[in-house]
């Protein structure tokens, strides 16, 4: 097992990781911006580190400085969370040049399922359904591009080669907006993960957005952990998650879970990783890429599983087997999170500020994974997540009676909130009937009367 680990993320994530590493006997080393100088992950941690200022390519991003950070205190792996570096195929092999174990598959796997066209062609060859699109890269031609988009058929969505996560997507609803649409989605792709390369797919009905947990070890074994429903969301980003999924039946849960460790199988996948699908209105079930990090939803399958995924992620990495079979893992209950971002709760823009006030709900089968406390200032510099609520019940309205329970009861002061926002959510008869899809927040807001 590892002495010492360095955390190169902020926020919930490195507060979640640093309690993991202290649960197992390990020593942290978080690392810092100076905009976050005063945050809770820093003074949790055993030793912080500086590593510059606060634009994230200077700081959380700079893999130099937080592989020297990690060099100078000793670290024996380094943590990535989610987000900045998480998925970065380069940085996991500077880690591993530099003696440093990165907890997380093989570079080899990330590089795989970062490029979301061969991604789809290896699932494609695992016999795991893709949405209909191109599985190969959009030509740089105009023309050319125009007739495979006409191959795959309209409406469809761009989306970049080189990341995933909803970023850069653009939605073309016919062939006249197929020009503007490819030079606003290559310089979307360009600027968010240095690559412009494009692909298409066919756009699906109001679709739901499920995905499933994988757990791998370096031995050959691979699990699943059921799935998540994350069909709540805005501008492609989830809000709200749940497990299990209000819209599969046992058999397409089967089916589905089943293609997961196909997936992963064919990556042979190590680590804690997710398999995302999209399932459409007849009940069918498409690929839509891989994470190959722990998710910021982790906690939803912790809560219905009883598996601490952070710790298993960090045992795997040191090369122990894993050591739970598929039988063993036997989910209960339904659990809910809601995801706390500092946005107005009507355009859902981020709300910079200071949080002037701060108190967490509590009570039976309530968890919070907050980054901030009273006095936190929110910048503009990073994601505007504040916090995660997430709740446990014995069914799912049940579930939901206490998530609106215990957002009714937390106090965030001194910065706008989404908390009206889900709790418009949670109460709507759609949600409640588990009808809800991945534009359900934007038929929403459409219905919203003006203020």
């Amino acid at each position: 097992m590892f002495s010492r680990v360095l955390v190169a993320n902020r926020g919930e994530i490195a507060r979640r990781v640093i309690r993991a590493c202290r649960a197992l006997g390990i020593e942290t080393v978080a690392v810092y911006s100076d905009a976050d100088a005063d945050a809770p992950h820093v003074r949790e941690a055993d030793r912080a580190v500086r590593v510059g200022p606060p634009p994230a390519v200077q700081s959380y991003l700079n893999m130099e400085a937080i592989l020297q950070a990690a060099r100078q205190t000793g670290c024996d792996a380094i943590h990535p969370g989610y987000g900045f570096l998480s998925e970065r195929a380069e940085f996991a092999r500077r880690c591993e040049a530099a003696g440093l174990v990165f907890i997380g598959p093989p570079a080899g796997v990330i590089a795989a399922m970062g490029d979301k066209v061969r991604a789809r062609r290896l699932m494609h060859q695992a016999g795991v359904p893709v949405v209909p699109g191109s599985l190969d890269g959009l030509p740089e031609d105009p023309a050319a591009a125009a007739d495979a988009a006409e191959a795959v058929g309209y409406p469809l969505m761009i989306k970049a080669a080189g990341g995933g996560g909803g970023i850069g997507m653009v939605r073309v609803a016919g062939p006249a907006d197929l020009p503007a649409a490819l030079e606003v989605a290559a310089r979307r792709a360009r600027q968010a993960f240095g690559n412009a390369a494009l692909y298409v797919e066919r756009l699906l009905d109001r679709p739901r957005h499920v995905e499933v947990q994988l757990l791998g070890d370096r031995h050959g074994r691979l699990v699943h952990l059921y799935e998540r429903d994350c069909s709540v969301q805005r501008r492609h980003q989830k809000i709200i998650e749940e497990s299990p999924s209000p819209a599969l039946d046992e058999a397409t849960r089967d089916a589905l879970t089943a293609a997961a460790v196909r997936a992963g199988t064919a990556v042979g996948y190590q680590s804690a990783g997710t398999v995302e699908f999209l399932l459409d209105r007849d009940g069918r079930f498409y690929f839509l890429e891989m994470n190959t990090r722990i998710q910021v939803e982790h906690p939803v399958t912790e809560m219905r599983t009883g598996v601490d995924l952070v710790q298993l992620q960090i045992r795997l990495a040191a090369g122990e087997p894993l050591p739970l079979a598929q039988e063993d893992i036997r989910p209960r209950g339904h659990a809910l999170e809601c995801r706390i971002c500092a946005e107005d709760p009507v355009t859902l823009y981020p709300a910079p500020g200071t949080v002037t006030a701060y108190r967490e709900p509590s009570g039976p089968h309530v968890r919070v994974d907050s980054g901030v406390e009273a006095g936190t200032a929110v910048t503009p510099y990073y994601d505007s997540l504040l916090a995660k609520v997430v709740v446990w019940a014995d069914d799912r309205p049940a579930a939901i009676a206490r998530m609106i329970q215990a957002l009714q009861a937390y106090r965030i002061e001194g910065v706008a909130t989404n908390i009206p926002l889900h709790l418009r959510v949670l109460a709507h008869p759609e949600f409640a009937a588990g009808r809800h899809h991945t534009e359900f927040l934007a038929e929403l807001a459409a219905a919203r009367p003006p203020v």
